[in-house]
């Protein structure tokens, strides 16, 4: 069996329970099991997606919220490489920030928020930077370690090739890291696509509606078939960014040979 036809059937094999999930729904709304109310039928739902659709709503929201994910994202992404990367080569640096780091990191996420609400108001500003923040920690974690995982071999090698301080951080440690890296951005990204819904519920601002606000406003309507439907599309896209990300992630450590 080749490799094609094995992932083929694992993807069969993983759609079998959300399959029964929905078959369940659809049979407990007609035989009157649930409250339509409170549990609208999928079909229900199926109309809300599609009158989302054709009005453009939906690709609107997916815009505005992937815009302020993947802005929030890039920012903290950099931030956690450079901190991590710092951290990790200078051990007066680690002496100095690393205590302070260590015990920010173990505040709440969502504890910023009225903190940034305050300093910043309630815009797309501050959402972004929330973002930025959930996004920072576990990239600069993973960088960290990554660096730290160099080894004196390693670094004796560069320096008897005569590498520059430069080249040992462009062709020793960023490419031995960087599978512990691309983990940390992995993982940013998740926790970026969770601060971008958290901050669209909780930080309502007056730019352009994202995922997050249009369940909100199903909320406030008593719309359940719109807050189902929300759901529904900001977990498919976290699934779509994840799956994305692994392909590059693949691409990326090819040079490796026993990356899978």
């Amino acid at each position: 069996m080749t490799t094609a036809s094995r992932a083929f059937r694992r993807d069969y094999r993983g759609l079998v329970p959300p399959a029964l999930l929905l078959l369940f729904w659809f049979v407990a709304g007609r035989l009157g099991w649930t409250n339509p109310t409170l549990i609208p039928p999928p079909e229900q739902v199926l109309a809300v997606a599609w009158q989302y659709l054709g009005s453009g709503e939906l690709f609107r929201a997916l815009a505005a919220s992937l815009a302020r994910d993947l802005g929030g994202f890039a920012l903290g992404a950099l931030a956690g490489i450079g901190l991590g990367v710092l951290l990790g080569v200078s051990r007066w640096a680690e002496r100095l920030l690393g205590p302070t780091f260590h015990t920010l990191k173990q505040i709440s996420l969502f504890a910023w928020i009225p903190l940034l609400s305050i300093w910043l108001g309630y815009n797309d500003v501050s959402r972004v930077v929330f973002i930025a923040v959930s996004a920072f920690y576990p990239v600069a974690l993973a960088t960290f370690e990554g660096v730290r995982g160099v080894t004196r071999a390693q670094f004796e090698v560069a320096r008897v090739h005569g590498f520059t301080a430069r080249q040992r951080l462009t062709r020793l440690i960023l490419p031995a890291a960087a599978p512990q890296i691309l983990t940390g951005l992995n993982l940013g990204l998740v926790y970026a696509w969770l601060a971008t819904i958290g901050a669209e519920f909780l930080l309502p601002a007056y730019g352009d509606i994202g995922l997050g606000d249009s369940v909100i406003r199903g909320r406030a309507a008593f719309n359940v078939a719109l807050v189902i439907f929300g759901m529904l599309a900001i977990g498919g896209v976290g699934v779509a960014l994840n799956r994305v990300f692994r392909r590059l992630e693949r691409h990326l450590l090819r040079w490796r040979g026993d990356h899978r």
